[in-house]
């Protein structure tokens, strides 16, 4: 079964109609979806939380079922935020002070790394800048 990593962006897509990248988000998840295993973190499912937080009760609803399903899903892996991981992120961090990277893109690329996926449910360039494959920017 072929992995992926799912970023915060991909997720915000799929549950808001009015994203520009709404359709793709769709249409990408569609096609894989067969023999798909999203790879995601709790960092992705903060940062996916504290993007609708100021968006009314739907949206902030829709969240949580999502995160709650997701949890129940096999096909679909989180990987827990942990001090060793928290650590791990912080390092390249530091290691890459010339990049706008947030802590949460260095957790994610340090996931990927270990994990051996090269290819991200995202739209953000920093996965490019990192070496990964950005499927929601690819035409």
């Amino acid at each position: 079964m072929k992995k992926v990593f799912a970023d915060t962006g991909y997720w915000i897509a799929l549950l808001n109609p009015s994203d520009d990248l709404h359709q793709k988000a769709r249409i990408i998840t569609a096609f894989f979806m067969p023999s798909l295993e999203i790879v995601t973190s709790e960092m992705i499912f903060t940062e996916l939380l504290n993007a609708f937080s100021k968006q009314g009760a739907l949206f902030r609803r829709t969240a949580v079922n999502l995160i709650n399903q997701s949890f129940g899903n096999p096909n679909i892996e989180i990987v827990p935020q942990t001090s060793d991981l928290f650590t791990s992120a912080l390092e390249l961090y530091n290691q890459r002070l010339d990049q706008a990277w947030s802590h949460t893109d260095c957790a994610s690329f340090q996931i990927m790394h270990k994990l051996g996926i090269q290819e991200a449910l995202a739209y953000d360039k920093h996965f490019e800048q990192a070496g990964f494959v950005a499927l929601l920017r690819q035409d």
